[in-house]
């Protein structure tokens, strides 16, 4: 049986414990043992990150120190998986650019108020299992502009229009789901996950779920 670490914490706001419990039947179900750890300390402890499968992190505005940074990255370089959403992921460690070159992002930018857009699944990975028979949708929520790595794989984007005075006229495409690779590690990523409800939407919940089981060893 494979095992799955839950990361959960920080910022309430991202409701680390509801969100995350929307995916823990799905990981049971796939066949993963599931632990949870609400302390950043539990990336010390080297056998138990050498013993799991899978970490998936919902930790919104924290600090990670250089050991716990060590730890995750060592961890997930040996060929530990590594998967989360929304700011659980790239909107925090902003101190640690290891941590934050591992992952292939950074949150900058949402407008204040939440927004209808479509999500659209790159024309050239609608094969990959995390996006294949979706096709494109709509969310109603938070927007993220971020600035990310060349080296992500990007399975689906969001044309994002800039306020006035800003990057002048016309549409940025910003990525909304990635994969990369971090040694042997697998890495997944999507934008969307400020709350419980845009979770619950069938596609969204959909691409997570596999995301989280495609990440693992």
């Amino acid at each position: 049986m494979r095992t799955a670490l839950v990361v959960r914490g920080g910022w309430e706001g991202h409701a680390p414990v509801e969100t995350t419990e929307l995916f823990i039947p799905g990981l049971v179900d796939a066949g993963f043992s599931v632990s949870v750890a609400d302390d950043l300390d539990v990336y010390l402890d080297a056998e138990l990150l050498a013993r799991t499968d899978l970490i998936v992190q919902c930790w919104s505005q924290g600090e990670l120190t250089d050991a716990q940074g060590a730890g995750l990255l060592a961890a997930v370089r040996a060929g530990t998986g590594f998967a989360g959403w929304h700011g659980g992921v790239v909107g925090t460690f902003i101190a640690n650019s290891a941590y934050l070159r591992m992952v292939g992002g950074l949150f900058l930018f949402h407008p204040d108020r939440f927004l209808e857009y479509e999500v659209v699944i790159e024309p050239g990975r609608v094969a990959h299992p995390i996006v294949a028979g979706l096709g494109d949708f709509t969310v109603d929520t938070e927007q993220y502009w971020m600035l990310s790595d060349s080296m992500n794989d990007v399975l689906a984007t969001t044309s994002f229009t800039p306020s006035a005075g800003e990057h002048g006229p016309g549409h940025v495409e910003m990525p909304v789901v990635w994969t990369r690779r971090w040694g042997a590690g697998r890495i997944f990523f999507s934008a969307i996950g400020h709350r419980v409800e845009d979770l619950r939407q069938p596609a969204v919940h959909e691409l997570t779920a596999r995301g989280l089981v495609w990440a693992a060893r």
